[in-house]
């Protein structure tokens, strides 16, 4: 696994062994990061069920301000940790080691700008993950009028095509898996 672009190009990223994570594919993370653009540049990231945090760590690659990485496998969290420090990225990333929804409320606490951009890829087998997140997302000010979620899942899931306030506008299917965009209401019509 490797970064696509930016500053850490062809740079590799470990993963664990065995089972425990489904990371993104590079081809995945090239096809959703063309379609989000230069946009990403400045931008806060939010990335949910990190695993590896190959999708935040490309965000920050391609110049994203920051990446938080949510993650609540403790040798997962550990990864990110040390795959942010083999970049040698010591600013403009949080790890936080918790399960999503738990994040999601601390978050909301926290005195900062909405994120840009929010990526979540629970894992396939927990699908009603996608349904607590995208409804807190859709129902929090984590998120703006200009913010985009995007959520990986099997193509074979059809999401439902709104959470609260998020609406789904868009899906890109590749392989196995598909991307489905959302943004909030006003701005999906």
């Amino acid at each position: 696994m490797r970064i696509i672009a930016g500053t850490y190009r062809s740079r590799i990223l470990k993963s664990l062994k065995g089972l425990a994570l489904r990371p993104t594919s590079d081809y995945l993370r090239e096809t959703l990061f063309n379609v989000l653009g230069p946009s990403i540049e400045g931008s806060r990231f939010l990335d949910l069920y990190a695993g590896t945090g190959a999708v935040g760590i490309e965000a920050l690659s391609r110049g994203a301000e920051e990446s938080v990485f949510v993650e609540n496998h403790a040798p997962a969290a550990k990864l990110i940790r040390e795959n942010l420090a083999s970049l040698k990225i010591n600013t403009g990333a949080e790890v936080i080691s918790s399960d999503a929804a738990a994040a999601l409320q601390k978050l909301a606490k926290w005195p900062q700008q909405p994120f840009g951009f929010v990526f979540l890829d629970p894992p396939y087998a927990l699908e009603h993950e996608y349904e607590t997140s995208l409804s807190m997302l859709g129902n929090s000010k984590l998120i703006s009028l200009d913010s985009i979620v995007i959520a990986e899942h099997r193509k074979t899931l059809d999401l439902a095509e709104s959470f609260g306030a998020l609406k789904r506008y868009r899906v890109l299917k590749r392989g196995d898996a598909a991307l489905s965009f959302f943004c909030l209401e006003s701005e999906a019509a």
